[in-house]
């Protein structure tokens, strides 16, 4: 009889569960092989959520401290807007301050100031013959011109417009010069009316029409046809003009000097109109450019004048003028001439070099003959500087007396 075959049952007894560091133990029927697991366990946890401090209840003090510190804050930020807003309206200002200087400038310009210049001709004047020559030399420069009549008869004023004021209102201003144009015979007239004058020491009231009662404008008179008229008044009669106004020897430069000091009126003898446009143009040219050359020759100071004639000279910002300054300064010096005094700067550009080579000497005698030797470029022949200006330069550059005579 055959035996059966049984299975092999373990019994696990429960002190072998109380093992430290094992799991449970499995066993797997299927291959009979026992597995260990081993499952750690965390250790329990005894975090929780600790509750918050009270919170600090404020002064009535401390919240009005902390409200005037927003105060001060919120001050502080508008000032600097303020400052800020303040500095850009300055800097929009000072722009548009140098955008005006820069254009008013620009219309002071010849060509520019010219445009606003207006010829006022008397119409007494175009009844002349030959004045049409005026009138097409005006048109043909594209000149402004109007014809109206004018205080003084066969007179050219000039006026020139202003700057707009508003909309609806121009203004014009008049210049100070005035031209008036005559015949020979209105010459005589005016002279033997001035000369009467003269004698009688009181103005006669038909001058007032004549000659120039407004000593701020320049009157000047052209006088036409002057030397024809006079060649043949002097043919016909043999004499001088002067033999037809009852033999009085009329002074005309003595009426002439006149005018010019207490009328100020001076007389220009012409021959024809041509004459007498170019004047007109030459006068109108000058006003175009006196504005301009006023505001380039007007002085920053009174006591130093710059321009073409003055003895300084100019230092610009990149120091270029020195040198010049340098050669002034030695020239003052008495029989300094510039030759001299430019060939003492050329071999010492800079006083500072100068002084330095003094120092670089060790007797006096030394250094008052350094610059003796130096040798002065002419137009003949060369010379040199000699030991009399090389001392009064010496001393001017190292004396320490103030009272001391260089020369």
């Amino acid at each position: 009889m055959s035996t059966v075959p049984t299975s092999t049952v373990w019994e696990i007894s429960d002190s072998d569960t109380e093992v430290e560091g094992i799991g449970d133990l499995i066993l797997d029927e299927g291959s009979n092989n026992l597995a260990a697991k081993n499952v750690l366990v965390p250790p329990p946890s005894y975090d929780y959520e600790l509750p918050s401090p009270p919170k600090k209840r404020r002064s009535k003090e401390e919240i009005e401290a902390e409200k005037e510190k927003v105060r001060l804050r919120r001050e502080a930020r508008e000032k600097i807007r303020a400052v800020k807003e303040r500095e850009k309206l300055e800097k929009k200002k000072e722009v548009q301050r140098r955008k005006e200087a820069a254009q008013h400038l620009n219309n002071l310009k010849p060509e520019n100031y010219l445009k606003c210049l207006t010829l006022c001709i008397d119409p007494a004047l175009l009844q002349q013959k030959g004045s049409d020559v005026l009138l097409g030399t005006v048109s043909s420069f594209e000149w402004q011109y109007s014809i109206q009549k004018q205080p003084l008869p066969n007179s050219i004023t000039w006026t020139r417009d202003l700057p707009q004021l508003s909309d609806d209102v121009s203004a014009t201003d008049v210049e100070d010069q005035l031209v008036q144009v005559i015949g020979p015979s209105e010459f005589l007239d005016m002279v033997i009316s001035v000369k009467k004058m003269i004698d009688s020491e009181e103005e006669e009231p038909g001058l007032d029409s004549s000659l120039n009662q407004d000593s701020v404008k320049k009157l000047t008179v052209l006088v036409t046809e002057h030397q024809s008229h006079c060649r043949k008044q002097a043919h016909a009669t043999g004499d001088s003009i002067q033999s037809k106004y009852g033999g009085k020897d009329l002074d005309v430069e003595e009426v002439l000097v006149y005018l010019q000091l207490y009328k100020n009126t001076s007389v220009v003898f012409l021959e024809g109109w041509q004459e007498v446009t170019d004047h007109v143009c030459a006068v109108t040219k000058a006003l175009s450019k006196r504005p301009f050359k006023l505001l380039t020759e007007q002085p920053e100071l009174p006591f130093c004048v710059d321009g073409s004639w003055a003895s300084g000279a100019r230092v610009e910002k990149d120091g270029s003028g020195l040198k010049q300054v340098w050669t002034k300064q030695i020239q003052q010096l008495n029989r300094v001439s510039q030759a001299t005094a430019s060939c003492v700067t050329a071999a010492y550009p800079s006083p500072q070099l100068l002084l330095r080579a003094y120092e670089a000497l060790s007797s006096e005698e030394d250094k008052k003959k350094l610059l003796a030797n130096l040798v002065v470029k002419g137009e003949g022949k060369d010379r040199r500087v000699g030991p009399e200006i090389s001392t009064r330069v010496y001393r001017c550059l190292t004396t320490q007396n103030p009272e001391l005579v260089l020369d």
